[in-house]
This record gives structure tokens, sequence and C-alpha cells, in this order.
């Protein structure tokens, strides 16, 4: 336990200390984000603002991690992908800067590259953890086989959900990274919990604190955006963290924000194409209370309390499952 808390603190002060420097050096550099054109009116005077953020939330991960973790495999494995899906995202915002607009890599290369890191995460928890490929419901004492092939396909689909689902959150100030500290809490804890996961845990408190600290920054008024390299990194910190603890399904009410938001999404763009009208303002959801005049504080601090009580369900409904 002790440990665990001093990494997740340690987490946070390596983010509150390296901050105002990095945000200073962004600003000489002009590496600010690039605002969407159709995206609210009110985000226009946020361009220019810092983005690629995440680069201090990964460097303030690293450090207690790898000084304080035995480096088992399934830790190293979730590491590894966050770490991955983090290079990924910088790429994105690289790219973006580089051109000066708010697209970078084509959602083809994202997709490709989450391929490759679903497959050796599969591997690592197949050859290396020893993890069956049986997909455990949670809710009740049902469980299924489901085989290597279909086994691969569900790490995929957790790993570019979870990336997709928290880089679609990110559209709000302090929004994304509030959703992932609770989410996260929430993993800590399934891990302190269970048996032999004990660094587990103790990444999981490093990604916690390392996510309060950038909150600290990117609460409203932002000082610095995440971008990319935060949001894909930290998804696919979760995606692996719900592999590797065999909450796949359980993921869906745990991260349950990411959901909602990746659905309206969905509901949105399928409600257009087939009766060429919206169902919201404008999506993603959070945009559409933006639309309905909700300020950004009180979108983000309603959205925390979704967050806060879908993962209290879901650790709830985990610590009945491993009792039964």
């Amino acid at each position: 336990m002790g440990e665990v808390l001093i990494a997740g603190m340690a987490a946070m002060f390596i983010c509150l200390f390296l901050g105002p420097k990095f945000i200073e050096y962004l600003r000489i550099k002009e590496f600010g984000q690039n605002i969407r054109e159709e995206g609210p009116q009110e985000h226009h005077a946020k361009a220019g603002t810092p983005t690629m953020g995440g680069l201090i939330v990964f460097a303030a991960i690293c450090v207690p991690y790898l000084v304080l973790s035995d480096h088992d495999a399934q830790s190293l494995a979730v590491f590894g992908v966050a770490l991955c899906s983090a290079a990924l995202g910088f790429a994105d915002d690289f790219l973006k800067i580089v051109k000066r607009r708010s697209l970078g890599l084509s959602a083809r290369w994202k997709l490709a590259v989450q391929l490759l890191l679903a497959l050796g995460l599969w591997w690592v928890a197949r050859h290396y953890v020893g993890l069956e490929p049986t997909l455990f419901f949670r809710i009740s004492e049902a469980s299924v086989n489901i085989g290597p092939v279909l086994y691969f396909v569900l790490v995929f689909l957790v790993i570019a959900g979870a990336s997709n689902g928290v880089n679609l959150t990110d559209g709000l100030d302090g929004l994304a990274a509030g959703s992932c500290a609770i989410v996260l809490l929430a993993y800590t804890a399934i891990t302190f919990v269970s048996n032999n996961q004990a660094d587990l845990a103790l990444l999981s408190s490093c990604l916690v604190g390392a996510c309060i600290g950038f909150l600290w920054f990117n609460a409203f008024p932002a000082s610095i955006f995440m971008g990319d390299t935060g949001s894909l990194g930290l998804g696919g910190a979760i995606g692996a963290l719900a592999v590797m603890t065999q909450t796949e399904v359980l993921l869906i009410i745990i991260g349950g924000i990411f959901v909602i938001e990746a659905l309206s999404v969905a509901i949105q763009v399928l409600a257009f194409k087939m009766f060429r009208r919206r169902v919201l303002l404008m999506a993603p959801v959070h945009h559409h209370f933006e639309m309905l005049a909700w300020s950004e504080t009180k979108i983000m601090l309603r959205f925390w309390i979704i967050a806060a009580v879908c993962s209290g369900i879901g650790f709830t409904l985990y610590q009945q499952s491993i009792g039964r």
C-alpha cells in the first residue's frame, strides 16, 4: 500500500513541477492547438493554447513506475501499450502543428498501429502472463471461453475503443483528465484487491497521480491541453488494464463516460446518414450541452459525477465477482 501511494504522489508532484516550464517552452516554440472550424464558436478563443501536455503526463508516470516497480510482465505490457499509444498521439499532434490544421494522422494509420499494439498485448497476455481466452461478465458468475482468435479480436476492440473513447472525451478543459483519473482510480482499487497484481496497482496509481497533477494546469481555463499524446496514451493504458484484469466487459460500466461519448458520435453519424437528421446539436455529447449554453465547468463537473458513479458501480461488481 505504501509504495502504491508514494508512486501516485510522486507522479503528481513531478507533473506539477514540470508543468510551468513545459508550458513556457511550448509557448516560445508556438506549439499551439489548432481549433476545428466546425467546432463551437467559443472554442476559437482557445486557438494557440499549448498542446501535447501528454508528454509531461507520461514523463511523470515513467519515473516512479520504473524506479519503484518490480517490472513484471503484466505491468510492463500495460506500460508499453500506454507509451506506444502516447507515441502515436504525439505523431498525430506533431503533424497538426506542422501542417497548421486540426487533422493529423489518418484513422487508417491509427487503427493499424492499434492493431499491432493489440497483437503485442495479446501475445504477452497468453504466453507470458498465462491468461486464458475467457470472457468474464463479472455481473454474474458467467464466463465464456472464446478461443485465441476471438480473444485477439476482443483485445483489439478494447484497446481501440478505450483509446478513441478517451480521445473523443478530450474536448473540454479538464474533462478527459478528470474522467481518466476517476476511471484509473477504480483500476487502482481493482488491482490492489486482486492477487499478484501489485505492480499493476502501482502503475495505475502513477497514472492517477499524473492525471491529477496535469489537471492543475488543464482545468478551466486551461493553460495547456493534453492533446492526442495524452488522450490516446491514457486510453491505451485503460484498455490494457482491462485486458490484464480480465474486466473487458466490465469496462463498459467502469468507463461508462467514454462509452457515452463514443455512442453519441456513432448515433449522430448513423442518424445523419440514414435519415439526414441530427439527434444532437453537436457531437460528441459534451458539445451538445455547450450548444445549450451550459458552462464548461458545469458540463465537466456533471460528467465527472457520471464517471464516478459508473466507476463505483464497476468496482463494486468486480469485488463481488471475486468474492463469489
